[in-house]
């Protein structure tokens, strides 16, 4: 009897749901995309550009013998049903399964979920559907509007330019760095004062002069006024409010990325490739489940069935007076409300309780995942807002402190926020002050600050650039390309990154930018919505961008060679230092005439011992990413290798090489250790 087949993104996903199904499904995985766009036709873009832009697909490289294996499991299957992740990229891999296999309408649905736990994937079943055409036609456009322009303008900026690449999202989160530096460098530094007065239990800080705003930018305006106070001071007015602190939104994607960057120090990149496991599925004592919802949403909704169950734990753990309400965002542009907010499968699943089966980071950001979201149906916590001020010959002084009066939502999410409590001293109005002294001190403004990997992902939401998604891979682009360079966690321009950034506004200002890089998220969501068709939009910014490419191209400037100072040994000319694709290297200045290549020298190799497993020589080598370890000259015939720098003897138990290690001295293949 044939079984019904799944087919998933991930393989970790496979065996879980299948567990879910029973014996009449068989679960397999495509492992991610099977196809992409080939690199054939004009400017290598995969693209009839004279035929409506119709793309061409070939099976990603690797992937053949995958395909071929799919095919066989349709043939042996009596239905399939397309299982891929539930945003628009996850509709698009649905699609090209659907044509790569060659389905046919009667034979296949389309099935979404939001979590990989048993009732879920089950009820996703009873509501099956058709590939929805209108997300994949707007993925679709989206890879076909990133293959243009990260083409083109990749090869013009490699051509003109130190630069390496260049893109639709990428190149405008990267003028935002560039900009922000601009408006570092052109800051004027300025001094100022202030004058704060000291008591046993109080500091006060000057803020007016007869109940105007008072700023001192000199020093000689501050000794003249401390000359004018004197020791009493007198209680003018004391001010109490009760203010909510509201509690949070759950997480969405954006959100989750800085908080981990802010609180956790995780990187986006590595934010999302946890979230990842968490939400494909961690083996529990007695079952493999998802821990967490799909975690690439922009949405702070959550289902009404988890808003129950949290209202019941609340309820049950911290009593009535804790349940909180659900949120509501009047924030609406550019949202997909597909799915859920980032939140926790089951609210009875505690971090706790989980925490022996994950890893530290996996614990620490689902830790993190689950409170938020029981946060964020806790009351808001409330405190007592004081602000004092002093008076003293018409100088007044203010002093505000906050007092938590019920903790609310902070109870269980405090670790995550600041601690702005200040108990201030039980003084009354008009009562006298007698200060332990009054100082000036020197400070200076400050220039805007560089963005943080959280900082810049906010801003980039906030601008309606790019999507929540692809923030981990816009940022890592930049990093990788050498774009940028991180100083106390802040991203600093390079030199090619703002080079890079001057060529692409010199030519191209008004396509990367934000405001054009907006309209274009608007009108890709357009075409999700039906509202607009995909190559109409291709059309018009291809009929306006490369008119502008081809000037580019013969009008751009092309950066001189940075010379060595050294002659060519063959012609005389000077040698100067080329990008290639394989990284940089020192050749002739009269190519082609003279095709001279230095060759680059050999580092000294360090020997260290007599190889233990064949004639050759351990020796220090070194990785492509410049890490040090020891290995035999005679590899790839050889393999002997160690990250442990050895002693130059070998292991009385086997033989084998004696590393020095953090522990000690040990073999790098049995247990043996030597005594101290």
């Amino acid at each position: 009897m044939k079984k019904k087949l799944v087919i998933v993104e991930s393989p970790s996903k496979s065996k879980t749901i299948e567990k879910y199904l029973g014996s009449d499904y068989k679960v397999v995985s495509s492992l991610g995309h099977i196809r992409d766009l080939s690199t054939s036709g004009k400017f290598g873009l995969g693209v009839d550009l004279e035929n409506k832009f119709k793309p061409n697909y070939k099976i990603i490289k690797g992937k053949k013998k995958l395909v071929t294996e799919l095919k066989k499991e349709v043939k042996n299957s009596d239905f399939v049903y397309l299982a891929t992740d539930p945003d628009r990229e996850g509709e698009a891999i649905s699609w090209h399964l659907y044509d790569t296999l060659g389905l046919n309408d009667n034979e296949y649905q389309r099935i979404v979920f939001n979590e990989i736990t048993k009732n879920v994937i089950l009820n996703s079943f009873n509501n099956a559907r058709k590939i929805d055409d209108n997300l994949v036609k707007s993925q679709e456009a989206r890879r076909i509007l990133d293959r243009i322009i990260g083409f083109r303008l990749s090869k013009l900026m490699q051509s003109k330019t130190g630069g390496k690449s260049a893109g639709r999202v990428q190149s405008v989160a990267l003028k935002l760095i560039v900009d922000r530096e601009r408006e570092i460098e052109a800051f004027n530094i300025e001094k100022y004062y202030e004058i704060d007065a000291y008591f046993d239990n109080l500091e006060s800080k000057l803020f007016s002069y007869n109940n105007e705003k008072l700023e001192i930018k000199t020093l000689e305006h501050a000794n003249k006024i401390l000359s004018e106070l004197d020791k009493n001071f007198i209680v003018e007015s004391i001010e109490k409010k009760k203010k909510d602190k509201k509690s949070k939104f759950p997480f969405t994607t954006s959100t989750m990325q800085q908080e981990a960057s802010t609180k956790l120090n995780f990187t986006s990149k590595k934010t999302m490739t946890i979230a990842q496991k968490l939400y494909e599925g961690i083996t529990l004592k007695d079952e493999t489940v998802g821990l967490i919802t799909y975690m690439r949403t922009d949405s702070i909704r959550m289902s009404d069935e988890f808003v129950k169950n949290t209202y019941a734990y609340i309820t049950e753990n911290f009593g009535k007076e804790y349940l909180g309400y659900v949120k509501t965002s009047k924030k609406t542009d550019n949202v997909q409300d597909a799915h859920e907010a980032i939140r926790p499968t089951s609210i009875n699943r505690t971090p706790e309780s989980v925490k022996k089966y994950l890893t530290n980071d996996e614990y620490k950001l689902y830790r993190m995942i689950y409170y938020r979201a029981l946060a964020s149906l806790m009351k808001d916590a409330k405190v007592e807002a004081t602000t004092i001020i002093l008076y003293n010959n018409n100088y007044r002084f203010k002093t505000t402190g906050q007092i938590l009066i019920f903790d609310g939502y902070l109870k269980i999410y405090s670790d995550y926020e600041d601690n702005n409590d200040k108990i201030l001293p039980n003084i009354k109005e008009n009562q006298k002050l007698l200060s332990n002294s009054i100082e000036i001190s020197e400070h200076e403004t400050k220039p805007p600050s560089r963005y943080t990997e959280s900082k810049l992902i906010k801003e980039m939401e906030e601008l309606g650039i790019g999507r929540p998604s692809t923030y981990a891979k816009t940022i890592d682009t930049l990093k990788e390309r050498a774009y940028v360079e991180i100083i106390d966690k802040k991203f600093k321009p390079t030199d090619i990154g703002i080079e890079t950034t001057d060529k692409l506004q010199e030519f191209f200002k008004d396509i990367i930018n934000v405001k054009y890089t907006k309209e274009m998220e608007d009108d890709l969501d357009k075409i999700a919505e039906g509202n607009l068709i995909w190559n109409e939009l291709l059309e018009r910014f291809y009929n306006d961008f490369e008119p502008k490419v081809e000037v580019a191209f013969k009008e751009m400037e092309k950066k001189a060679p940075e010379e060595t100072g050294e002659l060519c040994p063959n012609c005389g000319n000077p040698l100067v230092i080329k990008q290639s694709r394989y990284g940089k290297f020192t050749a002739c200045s009269n190519y082609p005439e003279c095709k001279y290549i230095k060759q680059k020298e050999q580092p000294e190799v360090k020997e260290i011992m007599k190889c233990p497993n064949c004639d050759g020589l351990i020796v220090e080598k070194t990785t492509r990413k410049g890490k040090i370890f020891y290995g035999c000259n005679n590899y790839p015939k050889c393999k002997t290798a160690t990250w442990d720098k050895p002693t130059g003897n070998l292991c009385p138990k086997c033989n084998s090489l004696l590393v020095e290690s953090k522990s000690g001295i040990k073999c790098s293949s049995c247990d043996y250790k030597e005594e101290n």
